[in-house]
């Protein structure tokens, strides 16, 4: 009988440190921390709403949530999860199913390890 091994399914995620150095320098810490919060908390709605819209087979909108999640992070500097965003537009732009799949879990995984990344940068913690 064949073995069957469970692959663990994990990626480093990349953040921007001089974006995020930059937004702290113009704005100060505690400024920072707030706008970055609020950032985050835009993300997860943008998430939430990619991952509502593809559940719910419209990828007109997954698109646009795709698109909206993936300029929100690349303001903050959150580069793996804006790439994978913008990965998860294209695909749905060409009806790839296969790939969109794919690419669903891994936004999924990425977006939310990229959530709580960028708070262990230093001057933001």
């Amino acid at each position: 009988m064949a073995q069957i091994t469970a692959l663990a399914v994990s990626e480093p995620v990349r953040v921007d440190a001089r974006r995020v150095g930059d937004i702290v320098s113009e704005l100060g810490e505690t400024a920072a921390q707030n706008v970055i919060g609020l950032a985050l908390e835009q993300l997860a709605g943008a998430l939430t709403a990619t991952d509502a819209a593809l559940e719910a087979g419209d990828l007109a909108q997954a698109v646009a949530h795709a698109d909206r999640l993936s300029r929100l992070a690349w303001q903050i500097g959150l580069l793996s999860l804006a790439g994978v965003a913008m990965d998860l537009g294209s695909c749905a732009e060409r009806r790839d199913m296969g790939a969109l799949a794919a690419v669903r879990a891994r936004l999924l995984r990425v977006g939310n390890r990229s959530l709580t990344a960028i708070w262990d940068r230093p001057g933001l913690g």
